[in-house]
C-alpha cells in the first residue's frame, strides 16, 4: 500500500471516529451545536484540530447510527411520542399550513430535542394571538437561517409546550412555502413535511 493511500485509509478511520464520539457527545449531552461537538471529540481524543475532521451530514449520519443501536425500541418510542405531539401542534396550528423539519422528522431527535415546525403567515403577531387564544403560554424567540440565495435572514419564531414536548414554530411569510431555507447541515434545502406525511411517519414507526 502507498504511503498515500495509507494516509487516506488513516484520514478516513479518524473521521470516522470524530464522527463517533461527536454523536455520542450530541445524544448523552445534549449539545446541539455540531461544530462544538466536533470540537469536544477532537479534545476527548486527542487528535490534531487542524486534521480531516467531519462534516455535518457525516455526524447526523452518526447520531441516527448512534440512537439505532443504543436507543433500540425506546428511541422508537420517543420518536413516536414526538411525532404524535408533533402531529398534535400542526392540527392546532392548522390555519398556518404547519411543516415538520428537524430532527423529530429525519430521525435523529433525543430526549433533548424541540419539536420544529415551520408556519406561514402574513405577519408572526397572528400566530402569536392564535396560540395565546389558545391558552398556551409561549417565549418569542429569533432565528437566522440562510435563503437559498446565500443570504441570512431573521424569522421570528414562538417555543411552547405541548404534549410535554417543546415546540418551537418558526414564522416565515406565505410565500416562504415555496422555498425552504438551506440546512445547516449539509447546505441543501431543509426538508419539510405537512400532516399527511407526519400522519404516513407514525403509521410506519
Amino acid at each position: 500500500m502507498s504511503m498515500s493511500r495509507k494516509r487516506t485509509n488513516e484520514s478516513e478511520r479518524e473521521r470516522q471516529v470524530v464522527a463517533q464520539e461527536a454523536a455520542r457527545i450530541i445524544v448523552n449531552h445534549g449539545v446541539r451545536d455540531y461544530r462544538v461537538a466536533k470540537q469536544k471529540a477532537v479534545e476527548r481524543l486527542g487528535f490534531n484540530a487542524r486534521g480531516s475532521l467531519p462534516g455535518n451530514s457525516e455526524i447526523e449520519a452518526a447520531v441516527a447510527n448512534h440512537l439505532q443501536i443504543f436507543g433500540g425500541e425506546s428511541h422508537q418510542d420517543l420518536l413516536r411520542l414526538m411525532r404524535t405531539a408533533a402531529l398534535s401542534a400542526m392540527e392546532l396550528l392548522a390555519d398556518f399550513t404547519p411543516r415538520l423539519v428537524g430532527p423529530v422528522l429525519i430521525g435523529t431527535a433525543d430526549q433533548n430535542s424541540a419539536i420544529n415546525l415551520h408556519l406561514f403567515a402574513d405577519s408572526p403577531e397572528m400566530v402569536a394571538m392564535e396560540i395565546g387564544d389558545i391558552g398556551v403560554a409561549f417565549r418569542p424567540y429569533e432565528r437566522r437561517l440562510k435563503s437559498r440565495r446565500g443570504q441570512i435572514e431573521t424569522y421570528a419564531g414562538f417555543e411552547f409546550s405541548h404534549c410535554n414536548e417543546t415546540v418551537q414554530a418558526t414564522v416565515f411569510p406565505i410565500d416562504g412555502i415555496r422555498q425552504a431555507p438551506m440546512s445547516p447541515i449539509d447546505g441543501k434545502p431543509m426538508k419539510r413535511v405537512d400532516t399527511n406525511a407526519v400522519q404516513e411517519l407514525l403509521e410506519h414507526v
